[in-house]
């Protein structure tokens, strides 16, 4: 059993956590539009893409893929599923284990990866660096160095 001291967290607690947590879904949903208007698909593809990008000539099976992204498996098989029927990724039998899979990105997938990032990147500017002076950024990095 895991215990804990019980104390009442200290009302600029409270209210650090309130501005956190309203600022990252404010963040997230500014990219979210911006992907969508955009026309491009959302942030979850992008980061499923991104890290078969990293992997680029070597397949990933999808619990590898479930690991980093932190993901439950059956979110990350639809996901899958609907990047890989647009034709951004390809799975591929493993040599390892005859009923596994291995997923790989496709030439279009990196090229979807990159005009997504060129969007995503100015939007994460627009709501996050633009917010907070140069002078303050790596402070501000410090601070938020909770774990």
């Amino acid at each position: 059993m895991y215990y804990f001291k019980m104390t009442e967290p200290s009302a600029t607690t409270i209210d650090i956590w309130i501005k956190l947590s309203r600022s990252y879904q404010a963040i997230l949903s500014f990219i979210e539009a911006s992907l969508k208007q955009a026309e491009l698909p959302p942030l979850s593809w992008y980061d499923v893409l991104l890290e078969l990008d990293r992997v680029a000539s070597t397949a990933i099976r999808p619990f590898e893929l479930q690991e980093k992204l932190l993901l439950p498996q059956y979110s990350l098989s639809r996901l899958l599923n609907k990047i890989e029927k647009a034709g951004y990724l390809q799975r591929l039998p493993c040599n390892e284990d005859g009923r596994g899979q291995r997923v790989v990105i496709t030439r279009e997938g990196k090229t979807m990866r990159k005009r997504m990032w060129a969007v995503y990147g100015a939007a994460l500017e627009q709501a996050v660096g633009s917010k907070v002076a140069r002078e303050d950024r790596e402070k501000l990095l410090g601070l938020l160095k909770l774990y």
